[in-house]
């Protein structure tokens, strides 16, 4: 719970330098490819998380691996190795993206279907959840054959469920 309040501080004072150095794009390219490392490389997590590696010797690795980043960028993953928060930076990264989107009025959301949707029916549905929506929606689609048949849309924290396999769980425990 603390590496998550820590990560949003990072985050959210990275974007306030970003918006005020008018280095949005470059930040959040770095940004992404961070987590684009975390997401291929089981090494990096190993390595952020060793508490055998000296801190000294993190911040040089992490200056060789990133050297390519926005100097804000860089400036970031340094301190945060520094104040011994390493194992945050992919969660800042993350943290980062979500309140970019969030700061642009992009709202993720996540269609789950036993089988890929028509447009006609992903439009119908976007346009039922249009008014709870606070922004442009940021459509994911996911393929579940687990569900059965209808769907799942989750925006940000929210779920609606409205799969068949969540009715007859719900038929079940009624019957029991």
């Amino acid at each position: 719970m603390k590496s998550t309040k820590s990560a949003s501080r990072y985050a959210k004072a990275l974007l306030e330098l970003a918006l005020d150095q008018n280095k949005v794009e470059l930040i959040e390219a770095d940004m992404l490819q961070l987590i684009k490392l975390a997401d291929e490389s089981h090494d990096f997590h190993v390595f952020l998380n060793s508490p055998l590696i000296q801190i000294e010797k993190k911040e040089a690795i992490i200056k060789d691996i990133f050297k390519g980043f926005n100097e804000v960028s860089l400036n970031l993953l340094v301190l945060v190795t520094k104040n011994g928060r390493e194992s945050a930076m992919i969660e800042i990264a993350k943290q980062f993206i979500a309140l970019l989107m969030k700061h642009r009025g992009i709202v993720p959301l996540t269609i789950i279907s036993a089988s890929q949707l028509e447009e006609k029916t992903k439009a119908e549905i976007l346009a039922k959840i249009q008014g709870a929506l606070n922004g442009t929606p940021a459509v994911t689609e996911l393929i579940d054959p687990s569900i059965i048949g209808g769907f799942i849309i989750r925006i940000g924290d929210q779920q609606i469920d409205a799969s068949v396999a969540n009715k007859l769980q719900r038929m079940k425990q009624q019957l029991v």
